[in-house]
């Protein structure tokens, strides 16, 4: 659903005046104008939005979740009702279709709605529907990146990024116009969304957004070429799904080689289907490889609560630990050791916060071997063998792909 003029119907909180409006003529010449509602372009008008559509779905019933704010829950019996809000933009879903027609009815009484129908098409992303899942893409979008840089006729290349690529000691030339790489490595970062295989490559290339070299330009247009052979490719939501988080997590010791600082993978698994991921340079430097995998084994675990919390504001429960995946020995060690050594007492916050997870049966830590790590496609650049088992792992498929 879609909510015209959203932001006119927030209320203001604190006092606001404006100029007297062209064509509105006073016999004072220092009189102005008294808003009651925000306007389009007050610093508080998206908020003054959210606390008023706020309002009226606590008014409904609907309970706003701990984890994220912009969703609402309503639990009646056996009826149930998830809302999803993005500024105007609304996903409803529930289980009970009157339910749902009833909570329209509601909301194009408190506002001036337009309801879209089923959802096919959300914030750039296309979804569709089968007896085996929900298929999360965004063709359109990929199809517009590689139609602005010109690449509609290039040849398609196998993986996005090359191994041993050195990007960050290259000493080419700047490129003319700093704006179109920004432009489009800003473009990219939201295809990840659903596309976990370029998490590396893109984490990569932003780095150099404030003086970007020709180097860089082309590493870039290589990922677009990549796109240019695998557009409709996204990740599946399995509806056989036994609902249970799986995470697996791995670290790419001192890969930045100005500050020496690792890199952190993790990705994370509703039964088979992918939920969660991020590449991320770490905030320290790490000492060791045992200490790196720790630090990331530390990230992943905090994303493991969050989402089980998360799962818990749809009625989900998840009584089970969430299992950890690591191709660490040495950090593995590390988090069932209760003692704390020289080599380890500098991390100890992270130490505790793991060992206390494991303690109480929150998650379960397995090891894996590097092979089989699946987080490993989010910490280095792979060759095309290794990057295409690693995709058919991770459950990316090509709905578009021809059978």
């Amino acid at each position: 659903m879609d909510v015209h003029n959203a932001f006119l119907h927030g209320d203001l909180d604190e006092d606001v005046y404006m100029k007297l409006p062209p064509g509105f003529h006073s016999t004072a010449s220092n009189q102005v104008c008294k808003l009651h509602k925000s306007l389009y372009g007050l610093k508080q008008a998206p908020r003054c939005w959210f606390a008023k559509f706020r309002t009226a779905l606590l008014r409904y019933g609907f309970t706003q979740s701990s984890s994220d704010y912009s969703f609402f829950s309503l639990n009646r019996g056996s009826v149930w009702l998830h809302v999803l809000v993005y500024v105007d933009d609304l996903v409803v879903a529930g289980n009970h279709s009157k339910a749902i027609m009833a909570f329209k009815a509601y909301l194009s009484i408190c506002f001036h709605m337009k309801d879209l129908g089923p959802l096919k098409y959300f914030l750039g992303i296309e979804v569709a529907r089968s007896p085996t899942g929900i298929f999360l893409c965004q063709c359109k979008y990929t199809l517009d990146i590689i139609s602005e840089c010109g690449l509609l006729g290039a040849k398609p290349v196998g993986f996005p990024l090359e191994q041993n690529h050195n990007l960050a000691l290259t000493t080419d030339t700047p490129i003319s116009d700093p704006e179109r790489y920004r432009r489009l490595i800003g473009r990219l970062i939201y295809l990840t969304v659903t596309r976990p295989e370029l998490s590396y490559c893109v984490h990569i290339l932003a780095q150099f957004m404030q003086n970007p070299l020709q180097a860089h330009w082309d590493a870039a247009l290589r990922v677009v070429r990549y796109l240019k052979g695998h557009p409709g490719q996204g990740i599946i939501l399995q509806s056989n799904c036994d609902l249970q988080l799986y995470g697996w997590c791995d670290s790419d010791w001192a890969s930045c080689p100005l500050p020496r600082r690792s890199l952190t993978g993790w990705i994370v698994f509703l039964g088979q289907s992918p939920i969660s991921w991020k590449t991320k340079k770490q905030h320290i430097v790490s000492r060791s490889t045992a200490e790196a995998e720790y630090h990331s084994m530390a990230t992943t675990t905090c994303e493991l609560k969050w989402l089980k919390a998360l799962l818990s504001s749809l009625g989900i429960d998840h009584p089970r630990p969430m299992r950890l995946y690591c191709d660490s020995q040495a950090a593995l060690h590390i988090a069932a050791n209760q003692v704390f050594h020289e080599r380890t007492k500098h991390i100890e916050v992270d130490c505790h916060f793991i060992r206390n997870e494991l303690l109480h049966g929150n998650i379960i830590t397995q090891h894996v071997p590097t092979t089989t790590q699946l987080a490993d496609i989010l910490t280095k650049a792979l060759g095309k063998k290794q990057f295409d088992s690693f995709l058919r792992k991770l459950g990316i498929q090509n709905l578009h792909a021809p059978t």
